[in-house]
């Protein structure tokens, strides 16, 4: 419970910092506020978190665990066998989480540290400059992401600790200013809640839920870190944390009733609750343990994009991409790419908007359109426990109140929010050419572009003993796919019988399939038949790293083990008692040469393929992703349709015997200047004269 502290609650757990802010500036100034308006508000609040975070997702969506994981590729794996259009929602939903999340710790962060302006420590008394602010925002997110490459199983076993004692100081700061105004308790009434919305003294009426939704921007978050704490632990943590977060946001509700008239507050158009309603003494402690939360909150999104992209990666939604464990944690991993993209945009969002109340009027938008998302996958799982209708009108009920919030966060696009949904776009888009590029590309790689593997058995096996074509190696690997009925790409069995036949004494077909289950490991053998063809399918979880020569190794142990296969005792070895000859790991590569000459497909969906293939080729080569750097590899390109014949078109041709072709250059030469005789004997594409050439001359 205590690391579950440390880990889910992060980004929900540092709201406080910012909402109450957001909400003033929805006002206008501090002055502008009325009882009204601050009660209506914080009941927005209390009643958003029962109904979007304690419902939706700790009752409901917490039951859609995939074998113990969460979040919204989790959830798409359960569910995407009802319908190929499921993928949509699980993209765009993915894309708007990653995009959002890169405002997360620029957010907290930066509010956080915009409390040391003025603060006295001593005799010193830090700079009111909110450049000063940017610079060590700045430094602070850099070193975060620069030691994610070492790990942070260690650091986390603090966060824990540290979380239990900021939800605690947040439950005591908000008692302690709630008790000069109790009737911010009547913001636990829905009735003020929906009244707000409609009130005068809301001068902008339903958009102030923009700044309301700020308060749940954690949820989607919560439920994705299901499977790093389990979802026990979050179900006794969540009621402790709700109360400690209520309690806070009731008591600066009770601070501004009482503090809203103040000449010194009044005239002011942004103004921080959280720390201004602290006395003096307590700010810097305050400063400090909010700084370390927002760090927390930030390291939770950093390592929860990793596992997102990582998920999405066994999904085919996105390009395989170096993924590196940097500690003995099995959900702890690391991934450069994610990590730096992360890092660029976060610092560019701090300098683009500088200061936080210019995020938090951007910060949101992105979210509402993961959990309208969200509801759409949750509305299938539902539907396969209950009653479809019953279902329809569980989803319908959160839709409609996301579908609101949506509207009013649309605001934020104006305020910076186009920010968010440019990255989101980019990464869909991205995601879209991967996942639809693979699918088209499948689609016509029709029956032509694949062969029966058990009808080559006999050749592969009459190969392997043909003592006539010198060893190509002791055990050849091929990184294909075989599919039902023995069925795989005809480019597989052209590269070991006719490009150059490949004699090895077990030849290989390795499998790799993607389950929908998040942590498994399993496999199977055919032999075939035989003691030296075997295919072999390995099944992964999407979670589960693709080390192949690891498990190869392990299967052919196993095989010599059971005796299915021969012992492969090499002759000169450094290793004692050694039965395994050596590898050769073959992996064929697509390229696209051939794809504009393909009449029959649709130029959009040509694009789609090319971009798949183009994507395949920048990113993380085969090789590495397998696990085979250190490997002997062999990688051959082959065209995408090897089936597709190149059509060539002459306008006239004529066919003549060498000699006669020989005899009309020459007269041709003959008629020319000499210079352009010269040229064509000397050619250098010309070969050498044969003795029926010197007669012709």
């Amino acid at each position: 419970m205590l690391i579950t502290l440390g880990i889910v609650y992060g980004d929900i757990g540092t709201s406080p910092l910012y909402v109450m802010n957001a909400i003033i500036a929805d006002a206008g100034s501090v002055g502008a506020l009325t009882p009204d308006y601050i009660i209506g508000s914080v009941s927005l609040i209390f009643w958003t978190l029962m109904i979007l975070t304690t419902i939706k997702y700790v009752v409901l969506a917490m039951q859609a665990d995939n074998n113990g994981e969460g979040g919204i590729f989790a959830l798409y794996a359960l569910v995407r066998r009802r319908g190929a259009w499921l993928a949509i929602p699980a993209l765009i939903g993915g894309a708007a989480l990653l995009a959002d999340g890169t405002l997360t710790p620029a957010v907290t962060v930066t509010t956080a540290l915009e409390g040391l302006k003025n603060q006295r420590f001593g005799s010193f008394v830090f700079s009111n400059s909110q450049l000063v602010v940017l610079v060590i925002t700045s430094v602070v997110l850099l070193t975060l992401f620069m030691i994610q490459r070492f790990g942070t199983a260690k650091l986390g076993n603090a966060f824990g600790p540290i979380m239990l004692v900021w939800f605690v100081f947040l439950g005591l700061a908000g008692v302690t200013h709630m008790t000069g105004h109790l009737e911010i308790l009547k913001a636990l009434n829905p009735v003020y809640a929906v009244r707000i919305l409609f009130s005068l003294a809301n001068k902008v009426g339903i958009f102030l839920l923009g700044s309301i939704f700020l308060a749940t921007t954690g949820a989607e978050a919560l439920y994705s870190d299901m499977g790093h704490v389990g979802k026990y632990n979050i179900y006794a943590t969540w009621p402790f944390v709700y109360v400690c977060l209520m309690l806070n946001y009731f008591g600066q509700g009770a601070w501004l009733i009482g503090h809203y008239q103040d000449a010194a507050f009044s005239g002011m158009t942004t103004l921080n609750p959280f720390y201004t309603m602290l006395n003096s003494g307590l700010r810097p402690f305050a400063i400090v343990l909010a700084t370390l939360a927002a760090i927390i909150a930030s390291q939770a999104l950093i390592t929860g994009s990793y596992t997102l992209v990582h998920e999405a990666v066994g999904l085919k939604f996105l390009p395989r991409m170096a993924i590196k464990h940097p500690s003995t944690e099995r959900s702890q991993i690391y991934i450069s790419f994610v990590n730096w993209f992360l890092c660029l945009v976060t610092l560019s969002v701090v300098w683009f908007f500088r200061t936080s109340k210019a995020m938090e009027a951007a910060y949101g938008l992105a979210i509402t359109i993961t959990m309208l998302m969200t509801t759409i996958l949750l509305f299938e799982f539902l539907s396969m426990k209950i009653r479809r209708l019953y279902a329809g009108l569980i989803a319908g009920f959160f839709g409609l109140i996301e579908t609101v919030f949506l509207i009013a966060s649309m605001v934020k696009f104006l305020h910076g929010g186009y920010i968010t949904l440019f990255i989101m776009l980019l990464i869909l888009t991205l995601m879209a050419v991967w996942y639809f590029g693979n699918k088209i590309r499948e689609h016509y790689q029709d029956e032509s572009e694949y062969v029966v593997l058990t009808d080559y058995v006999d050749q592969l096996t009459e190969l392997s003993a043909d003592d006539s074509i010198p060893t190509y190696t002791t055990n050849l690997v091929y990184m294909t796919k075989v599919k039902e009925g023995y069925r795989l790409k005809r480019s597989t069995l052209y590269s070991i019988l006719d490009k150059r036949p490949k004699r090895a004494k077990v030849y290989w077909f390795v499998t790799v399939n993607e389950t929908d289950k998040p942590v498994e490991m399993r496999y199977t053998v055919d032999m075939l038949h035989t003691r030296n063809v075997i295919s072999v399918q390995i099944y992964l979880g999407f979670r589960m790293s693709q080390h192949v020569n690891v498990y190869i190794r392990k299967i052919i142990n196993d095989l010599l083990n059971a005796k299915v296969i021969d012992p492969q005792t090499p002759k000169y070895t450094t290793v004692k008692n050694r039965n395994v000859g050596d590898f050769k790991f073959v992996i064929i590569r697509e390229q696209a040469q051939n794809l504009l000459t393909t009449e029959n497909i649709p130029g959009w969906q040509r694009s789609l393929i090319g971009g798949r293939l183009w994507l395949q080729n920048i990113t993380t080569s085969p090789a590495n992703w397998y696990g085979l750097e250190f490997a002997n590899v062999v990688e051959e390109t082959v065209p995408l349709f090897i089936s597709v014949p190149r059509t060539v078109a002459f306008s006239k041709h004529q066919i003549m015997n060498a000699k006669a072709m020989r005899l009309k250059a020459v007269d041709r030469v003959k008629n020319s200047p000499i210079q352009t005789q010269t040229e064509i004997i000397n050619s250098k594409d010309d070969p050498s004269p044969t003795a029926d050439d010197k007669d012709d001359q």
